[in-house]
Formats: C-alpha cells, structure tokens, sequence
C-alpha cells in the first residue's frame, strides 16, 4: 500500500480536514452518554439539584448543618453565602423566587464559581448527611446505627437534639464531627451529593421553590443540549463524508490515470508479462477496492481508535472498579479476529488471480464468439468459464463466510458485555459505590469501545484484499518499459526523405532462447517499395516492428536518414511512419473519426483523396450515412477488406515519409489489391514503402523483395532477379502464380 502513497499527496488537506471533524465528531459522541448519565442521576434521582451547595438555606437550617462542620470550613461557607432577612432593602430582590423570605432570614448563596462550588460540595454534602440522619433517628429511633457518633435513644422527651449539640462542649463536637467524617470517607462526592439531594429538595420545598419545575428544567437542559452535540456529530459525519469521497474518488481517478498513461508506454514485451485481461481488472476492479478502503479508512481507521481510546478513558474514569468488563469484552474481540482472519487473509491475492483468470477466459470466448460457434464448441467454452466462475465463486464463498461468521461472534460479545456491566454495576450501585446513571453511561462507554473495535476489525478484513491491489496496481507502474527515449534525444530533420536503412540487425524476443532474426541489413529508399515476403514465422512482420520501436533491435541498428531510431524520440519516429497493422483495429466511432484519428483536424480534401487511394470509396458512398457510418467495437459490423480499407486510408491521411503495410491486403481481392497498389504508387511516390505481404502479386512490381526464411535473407532484388537466383522465391511464386504466372 506503501506504493501508491504518492497519489494522496494533492489530498492531505482534505484528509487533515477529515481528521479534524473525526476528531470534533468523537468528543461529541463520547460526551453525549456523560449527559445521560447526569440526566438519570440529577435530573431524576437528584430531583435537577446539581450539587450539595444549595442555592438558598433557611438560616435556622444553616445553624444545625454549621454543628458538623469544622470552624476553618465554616468561614468558607460564610463568604459564599450572605443572609437576607425579611423586611430588608434586598427582599424584594429574591422573595418571589424564596417566597419563606418573607417569614423567615435565608442565606443566599452568592459566590457560584467553580472552584467555590468544588470546595464547598463535600463540606456541606456531609453535613447534611449528618442532619438528615439525625432527623430520621428522631422520627425513627430505632434506625439508629450502632456506631452512630452520638446516642439520642436516651435523651428525655421534649429535649431538642441540635441544641443540645449546639451547647456540647468544643472537645465533644470535634470528636464528633472527626466521627462523622471518617464514617462519610468511603463515599466519593458523587455518592455525598446524591445522598444530600435528598435533603436539599425537602429545604428547597419549605423555602418555597418550585421543585418538579426545576427538574424538568434541568431534564430539557441537559437534553437541548444533548440535541445539540448530536445535530453537530451529524454535521460533522456528512463533512467527513464529503472530504472522504473526494480523496477516494481523487485518487481513484488519478490511479487509473497514470496506470493508462503509463501502460501506454509500454512496448509489446510489458505486454508480454502483463495480460490485457490483468491490465483491466488492474485498472478497474483493483481501483474500486482501493476507491472503497480509503473512503471506510478516512471515516473509521481514524474515528474508531480515537472513540476507542477515548471510552477506554472516560470509562475508567466513570467507574474505575468495571475496568476489567472492558479488557475481558476486548481480549475476546481480539481472539476472533485473529483466529477468523489467519483463515482469511492468504485468500484474498488468490481471488484477485481468479478474477483475472475469469476475465481471461470471458474475453477470449466473447473475442472469439464466431470461431466457437463454427466449431461447436459452446458447450467447452461454458464449462472453460464454469470452472474460472466456479472457482472464484467458492473462494469468495470460503472468505465471505468466515467473515459472515465474525458478525454473529461480535454481537455476542457486545451483549454478554452489556449484561455483565448490568450485573456487576447493579450490585455496585446497591453498595453505593456508583450512581446508576454512572453504570447507564459506562455500559455507553463499553459498547462505544466494543463497537470501535468492531469497526477496526471492518477495516482488517478490506485492507488486506486493498493492499494485494495496491501492489497489483504498483507492479505495473513501476514496472520500466524496456523501449525509452534517450536523455538527449537528436531531432529528425525537417525535410525527412525517409530512407530506413537496417545494419547487420539481430533480434531477440526479451525471455527468448534463440533469436528471431539473423544479421539482417538492406536499404529501403525514398520513392519505392520494398517488400518482404516469406513462409510463416520466417520474420517478416517482426523486422517491420522493429522499425516503430515496437521492440528493439538486439544487436545492430535501424537508421531513418542516417540517424539510429534510438537517438530520436518514440513520438518524433512514430510521426514520420504510416503504420497499418496485420490485424487492421477499427475503434468505436464514425469511419470520419477513424480516419481522423491521427490528427482531427485534417481537411475533407485530405480524407477524400486518402479513401480513393485505399479504395474504399466506393464501399463508403453506398453506405446511407457514408463517413458518418457508424463503427462497432473491432469495427465488426464492416467486413475484413472493407476494414483493411479503412485502416489502410487511416495511414495514408498522415502523408507519412514511410509507410509500412503488415500484411494489409491479405483481405483484398486480387483487382482491388491491384488498384490500390498502382494509386499508392501514384500518390506516394516519394515514401519510402515497406509491405508485408504472403502473395507474390502483391509484392511482384516493388523495386526490392526481400526473401526471408528462419529469420534470415536468402535472396533480394526484383521480382525477376529472384526468379533467376531465389530458389524460395520462386517454390512460392510457383506454388501460387503457377507455370504460366512464372513468366508474367
């Protein structure tokens, strides 16, 4: 995957961009089960009292929650609160929120910073646990606790208990309060401020405040603003959508630009190691599997560890005695994955394999849909493809069902962990340990962190089929074509003749063990042809090859007007040759944008006079739409010599100081090869021709013939001279020509 790395270089912006709204869209989603919890533990079992600090206290409540609290302590609860007594200048001010005030003096908290709040939570939250004990003793004696720090099962009836405590002597109060406090020391502030709600709703009711309206307040409160965070995860998840999808489609589209210009370099011997079926699959379907894992990589590798990470946190933090649930839901999530992807991951190259192989075989059978049919063998080619499906199919079966199985296994997980963090938060919260919103938010925070591994382990099954494409696709990247432009190329002339001349070539097929061709060397020169003719294999199409740079020369050279093809650019030597194919390619289009296909811009003039030399005007006028006829792919709705036609006028449109013809008008009658060749002739007297060709007619009239048999000349000159001295040459003229044709 490292490989291709350089493509998401013009896409790091949006990818910080995506991280950043990852980053925001995860605190978001790992602070909304905080509120749920505040929601069930302050809007519903605190009645909406936030903390121990009331806003408002009678005086006379005050005094009593003062006998529990040390004299430094209660200098600070003084500070923050100031007495409003009735029928004062400030009554006005807070009688129709504490209607008591009108009745009775009330402390009115004053100072609500944080750090006020903070220090003041425990002090007063034990008092008036303290206060409520005490209260509940005297209407229930017998709930007294044994190692209560004061008895009052035996004071006499009528005696007020706080002022006895309020005239108990200084030692006996300290005493007393040191009690207290090492009793209260095992419940954190949470549990104190809970306990002390209780006490503060009953005040708050006698004051006069209305308490089911503050709660449902606090309720709306915290849900507005739950509402909130989830409306900005959301807008934040459609921006990280947005950014993913133009990085993937981003890289997509650059992907296959590079891999089509670059394949486009190569020469047929990178075509030799790469098949054109791989190249597809490599262009398209490895492609969409990388499209795919960076848009799932963008909105889950990044989001996951850090919701994961995060939960793990803030979890520990919620109730650090469940820390265990978490490991245990973790280390077995682990165990799937890596038992089920160790079966996995070795299968994934071989379903890529599979797919070329399947893409192979359907090319071949569509390609050659009419030789399968003239030999009836459909039933063969169905089963060829059968079993390439057959085995795609069942590997893709084998990994698809392990990996169905990892699902079923992860809810199991997710819900056995649910009900252990029940079971266990459930007794903590019977011993006081935690708050029930507190085990509701870490059973959130388990499952946020289960549900992040679950969505890494997404990520595990996609990276590894993405990264065997990925190398897929970097094979053929870098891959070095073997035909390069030299570093200082030389340039060609501007009044080219078009003389190709070939010193002493040998060549060698790239993995071959014996040349193809033997010291080759002849002149072809501007104004006439030459041809080559030859039995089968004999070397005749791969010497007119060489000339473009299709491959090059093993040993030897290939001059154009003196000057070695190799020093001069492929673009440079391709624009001086006119080049007609064995196998004459028509592209899907109209016959006007075939022959226009070397350069749009060619006036009619041009077309017209290139289809009369090619003969393929008459073909075409008959047509109802004539050059705006429309062309199938292959050019299979037009026959093989009205095809050979086309591509031959596609090549004479260029006006080419060379001109090559691979065996072009193997599909021409004999008049019409006639006729064609005597208009070249005329037309192209000053290009240099060299002709294919396996009928000694077509090759008869060329100023030089080159005889060629197992890679080797045997005989050159003019028809005439090799009758004299080619005996080749003349077994193939008599063989086709006949003993009368011998002497015409």
């Amino acid at each position: 995957m490292t490989r291709i790395l350089k493509f998401f270089k013009p896409f790091v912006g949006f990818i910080l961009l995506a991280i950043v709204l990852l980053f925001m869209q995860a605190i978001a989603d790992l602070t909304l089960p905080a509120y749920t919890a505040n929601i069930v533990n302050i809007g519903i079992q605190q009645g909406g009292v936030e903390t121990a600090v009331p806003v408002a206290i009678r005086e006379s409540q005050l005094d009593k929650l003062l006998l529990f609290v040390n004299d430094s302590d209660q200098a600070k609860i003084y500070e923050a609160y100031q007495l409003v007594k009735p029928d004062t200048a400030m009554t006005d001010e807070y009688i129709e929120d504490y209607p008591l005030l009108a009745d009775e003096p009330i402390y009115i908290l004053q100072n609500t910073d944080n750090t006020t709040i903070e220090t003041l939570n425990p002090i007063m939250g034990k008092a008036f646990l303290a206060v409520s004990s005490i209260q509940r003793a005297i209407d229930n004696p017998d709930s007294i606790p044994d190692d209560a720090p004061f008895d009052i099962s035996d004071l006499p009836d009528g005696v007020d208990v706080f002022t006895m405590l309020t005239n108990m002597p200084d030692n006996m109060r300290e005493q007393m309060q040191a009690t207290m406090a090492e009793q209260l020391s095992a419940l954190d502030d949470s549990m104190i401020i809970q306990s002390a709600a209780v006490a503060i709703q009953a005040e708050y009711e006698v004051i006069g405040v209305d308490t089911s309206a503050m709660q449902n307040s606090y309720i709306l409160r915290a849900g507005a603003i739950m509402l909130g965070i989830s409306l900005f995860s959301g807008l934040c998840t459609i921006g990280v959508g947005y950014f993913a999808a133009q990085t993937a489609a981003g890289v997509a589209r650059d992907l296959r630009r590079a891999l089509f210009k670059h394949v486009e370099s190569f020469s047929n011997y990178e075509f030799d190691q790469f098949s054109v079926s791989s190249l597809i699959t490599r262009t398209t379907n490895d492609i969409t599997q990388i499209q795919t894992l960076i848009v799932m990589v963008i909105r889950i590798v990044f989001f996951a560890p850090i919701v994961g990470i995060g939960g793990i946190i803030i979890a520990l933090r919620t109730a650090p005695s469940m820390w265990w649930t978490i490991a245990l839901a973790v280390a077995a999530l682990l165990i799937v994955i890596v038992t089920l992807f160790s079966l996995a991951l070795p299968k994934f190259r071989i379903i890529q394999d599979l797919l070329d192989r399947l893409n192979l075989v359907s090319r071949e059978s569509l390609a050659g849909m009419m030789v399968v049919r003239a030999f009836n063998t459909q039933a063969f080619e169905e089963k060829r493809f059968d079993n390439a499906n057959r085995d795609l199919t069942n590997t893709n079966l084998f990994v698809n069902q392990v990996m169905a199985a990892m699902f079923p296994m992860m809810m199991l997980i997710m819900n056995v962990t649910t009900l252990l963090v029940i079971w266990v938060g459930a007794y903590q919260v019977s011993q006081l340990t935690i708050q029930v919103g507190d085990m509701i938010a870490f059973m959130q925070y388990a499952l946020q962190v289960v549900m992040s591994f679950l969505m890494m382990s997404i990520m595990f099954i996609m990276i590894p089929r993405a990264a065997v494409s990925a190398d897929r696709i970097a094979d053929v990247l870098e891959t070095d074509p073997s035909i390069k432009d030299p570093n200082n190329p030389k340039n060609l002339p501007k009044a080219i003749t078009g003389q190709v001349e070939f010193q002493n070539v040998t060549f060698r097929y790239p993995g071959a063990e014996a040349d193809i061709l033997h010291d080759i060397s002849f002149t072809a020169e501007p104004g006439t042809t030459t041809a080559f003719i030859g039995s089968t294999g004999s070397g005749k199409s791969t010497i007119v090859n060489l000339i473009p740079r299709f491959y090059d020369v093993t040993e030897g050279a290939i001059l154009i007007d003196g000057m070695d093809i190799r020093d001069i650019t492929q673009h440079d030597l391709r624009e001086t040759i006119g080049y007609v194919p064995q196998k004459s390619l028509l592209f899907t289009g109209t016959i006007d944008s075939n022959l226009r296909y070397a350069d749009e811009s060619l006036s009619d003039t041009r077309i017209e006079e290139a289809i009369d030399i090619a003969q393929a005007k008459e073909f075409i006028n008959e047509k109802p739409d004539g050059l705006t006829t429309n062309i199938a792919q292959g050019g299979t709705n037009v026959s093989g010599g009205q095809r050979q036609r086309i591509a031959i006028a596609r090549a004479l449109v260029k006006r080419a100081p060379v001109f090559i013809f691979d065996d072009s008008f193997s599909a021409l009658d004999f008049k019409t090869d006639s006729a064609l060749r005597k208009a070249l002739k005329e037309k192209t007297s000053d290009s240099t021709i060299l002709l294919v060709a396996q009928r000694v007619a077509t090759v008869k009239n060329a100023e030089q013939i080159i005889v060629l048999d197992q890679g080797r000349i045997v005989g050159k000159g003019t028809h005439e001279e090799l009758m004299q001295t080619c005996g080749i040459y003349q077994e193939i003229a008599e063989s086709q020509l006949g003993i009368g044709g011998l002497a015409g």
